[in-house]
């Protein structure tokens, strides 16, 4: 019977001279071009971050190298890529045979979280460098993602306002109560104008226990209860001033938002579009805008508002600001038309690409304006009037001026009908008394007739397909590839610092992406040049031989 041989077995055994732990690596592995990238930015910002003295601390490169290699494989919890550094070859090997801890791990996230945002931008150059992008055109869109808040401890603005008032008027009564010159002084006569702050409650309880400790020890009976009925009404003096003082810190927390959760301050309350109760309450979360070229975000930034018109000036200007200028394109969607965002990028020179309300009902086949609509009359710019479906014209009454919350002016003209009584069309037209009153924004008609024509010619039509295929497919891929759909940490800046780590993981692995594609391109190119020239060495030999025959 043959004897079987197995290969010798020693898990412990001693290498005198080991080999190189990156042999096991595949030569196109993304983890390579992790490392490569990473070191070729220029990280002289994070040397400021840590101290001369002390314990030498592990370097920076290493550590921006394993969290971005961690958050491209949707590893983002600081315990697993502590676990990976000791199994993982491709860990051990970015990592030199380093083994930070998950603490070490998270105190480095947390403390370039300023610094990280210029890697990022570092990043997208190098992107441009490379020809993948050229940074003239932004693809804009934005999505809501959920905080890591609670979603039941919210506070709204018209609550805080109303109780405040209730408040208030509490206050008041309490001082027209309160048998005391200080109190009837501070209080003005009971004028429930007066707004008191938590400062003027506390000096008035201040005073006011100074003259109850002067106060005699009362002898009587009914002495006795007055004393206790003011050291009452003192106590709840000071119950109103500490509730006074919680409302104005929420009112100072909120600034402009109408809610935020308690649990994180700077999350405000938004209806997202997936619930897992499908019932579409509101939680709490950010509305986080990006823009991409050739699917790389190029930018992105967190803000309170649930809508999007008010943040495309602020997202414009933060990319001029990362890059020293802004792009000579920008194609969105419907949710960023609005005049005030058509006039920033007329005045700035850049082609907007940007629909407006009712554009894709305006292209269908079977649509018909409502000749009643006001934005449907005829218009005659010359004479300035607008003309009614019956034919009757307009005469211009006055002009309307309407201040954004962002500060922008929208100008309307305002016409009126000469007469409308005994009009057969008045009850299609309107239902007020009198004669019809219209208005015409004129400076956003005109900015519409432009961007229709854009949007309508060779080149918007290509950059409408193009949209639906780059900040769409950015969002997909990191909700759903990535399985990021909730930010996990709490405050602004800590949330803007872990997308900031997950858009640099994802550009990479965009890159890597392309040029393995690319290659792959390159493979299947050659192919097929070799087999056209194999063909026609065949067609010749052919064509020679019967040649040869005929001769």
């Amino acid at each position: 019977m043959t004897k079987i041989h197995f290969r010798p077995y020693i898990p412990n055994q001693t290498v005198l001279f080991p080999q190189r732990i990156d042999e096991d690596i595949a030569k196109n592995d993304p983890v390579r071009m992790v490392d490569a990238l990473v070191e070729s930015l220029n990280l002289g910002g994070f040397r400021k971050l840590y101290k001369e003295c002390g314990r030498s601390p592990y370097h920076p490169r290493m550590m921006l190298k394993v969290i971005l290699y961690a958050y491209m494989n949707n590893i983002y919890s600081c315990r697993k890529i502590e676990k990976l550094l000791h199994r993982d070859i491709h860990y051990i090997w970015l990592a030199g045979h380093e083994k930070p801890d998950f603490i070490t791990i998270n105190r480095f996230r947390n403390r370039v979280k300023k610094e990280i945002n210029e890697v990022f931008t570092q990043t997208v150059l190098l992107l441009s460098a490379k020809g993948f992008i050229s940074l003239n055109v932004e693809y804009v869109d934005g999505t809501k993602i959920e905080s890591k808040a609670n979603k039941y401890t919210f506070v709204w603005r018209k609550t805080v306002e109303r109780n405040r008032e209730r408040l208030m008027k509490k206050i008041h009564v309490l001082l027209g109560q309160i048998d005391d010159v200080i109190a009837q002084e501070k209080s003005s006569e009971n004028d429930e104008k007066v707004e008191f702050t938590p400062a003027m409650l506390t000096e008035m309880a201040g005073e006011l226990r100074n003259a109850l400790e002067q106060v005699p020890e009362p002898s009587t009976k009914e002495e006795k209860a007055s004393l206790r009925k003011k050291r009452k009404q003192l106590k709840e003096l000071e119950k109103h001033r500490d509730k006074l003082q919680e409302y104005d810190n929420h009112l100072d927390t909120l600034q402009e938002r109408n809610s935020y959760s308690k649990t994180d301050k700077d999350a405000t309350f938004m209806r997202m579009k997936e619930d897992a109760m499908h019932n579409g309450q509101t939680k709490p979360g950010y509305n986080l805008q990006i823009s991409t070229e050739n699917q790389f975000i190029t930018d992105f930034a967190l803000f309170p508002n649930p809508t999007d018109t008010l943040t495309m000036i602020p997202f414009l200007k933060s990319f001029s600001s990362r890059y020293g200028r802004l792009a000579h394109t920008v194609v969105a969607d419907s949710g960023y038309g609005s005049e005030e965002n058509y006039h920033f990028m007329v005045e700035n020179g850049m082609e907007a690409y940007v629909k407006y309300n009712y554009f894709h009902m305006e292209q269908r086949p079977r649509f018909r304006p409502n000749p009643f609509k006001a934005e449907n009359f005829y218009y005659n710019e010359g004479h300035d009037y607008c003309v009614c479906p019956m034919g009757q014209k307009t005469r211009r009454i006055g002009n309307r001026r309407v201040k954004t919350a962002s500060g922008y002016v929208s100008e309307s003209a305002r016409y009126r009908a000469v007469r409308c009584e005994g009009c057969p069309l008045r009850c299609l037209c309107f239902k007020a008394k009198g004669d019809r009153t219209i208005e015409l924004n004129h400076r956003l008609r005109k900015y519409k007739q432009k961007t229709k024509e854009l949007l309508c010619s060779e080149e918007g039509l290509r950059r409408r397909g193009r949209r639906c295929v780059e900040p769409e497919a950015v969002f997909g891929q990191i909700k759903y590839n990535m399985n990021y759909k909730r930010f996990r940490h709490f405050g602004k800046d800590k949330v803007f610092m872990d997308f900031s780590f997950l858009a640099i993981a994802f550009n990479i692995k965009k890159l890597c992406a392309k040029m393995r594609k690319e290659g792959i391109d390159w493979l299947i190119k050659l192919f097929y040049e070799l087999t056209a020239a194999l063909f026609r060495l065949l067609r010749y030999i052919n064509q020679k031989n019967l040649q040869s025959i005929a001769a």
